[in-house]
């Protein structure tokens, strides 16, 4: 996908490994002694669609996104990112709206995602809704698992 970002927008199943870690430190959520680099490919591997930006000039990723999902029935979007020296400029519009293009060209409908603070408005420009009722929740330990 091209357009006026001065980015292209393509999906892979493969990249440098470097760039994609810059991306998810960028972000803050990767970190040194907790996150093992050597995940890196087979998260992209792992995912329905995996998506850069990478800058005409350079040719390096600016942005990612990924679709998972069971390739069927539903997906859920995660990772999406762009380097804050790219930001506004549509790139990371034109990522969410690859991944959402995968998941249709696939026939699967449901598609969430879980937006980190002060992001609402971006997503929901592009046609997500929080669902009234939901509750997002993320495993945090311990429970009924931690006596088994």
């Amino acid at each position: 996908m091209e357009g006026e970002t001065g980015v292209d927008v393509k999906a892979v199943t493969s990249w440098n490994t470097d760039e994609i870690l810059a991306l998810y430190r960028s972000a803050g959520w990767w970190h040194d002694g907790e996150d093992d680099p050597a995940e890196i490919p087979g998260i992209i591997r792992g995912s329905l669609v995996f998506i850069v930006a990478l800058d005409r000039g350079s040719g390096r990723a600016v942005g990612m996104g990924r679709g998972i999902s069971d390739g069927v029935s539903d997906a859920y979007i995660q990772d999406l990112v762009v380097l804050p020296g790219y930001r506004g400029r549509g790139i990371g519009k034109a990522i969410l709206r690859s991944i959402l293009a995968a998941c249709r060209e696939r026939g699967i409908g449901w598609i969430a995602l879980i937006a980190e603070g002060g992001t609402g408005d971006f997503y929901r420009g592009l046609g997500f809704g929080v669902e009234e009722g939901d509750l997002p929740m993320m495993y945090q330990g311990g429970g009924e698992d931690a006596h088994r």
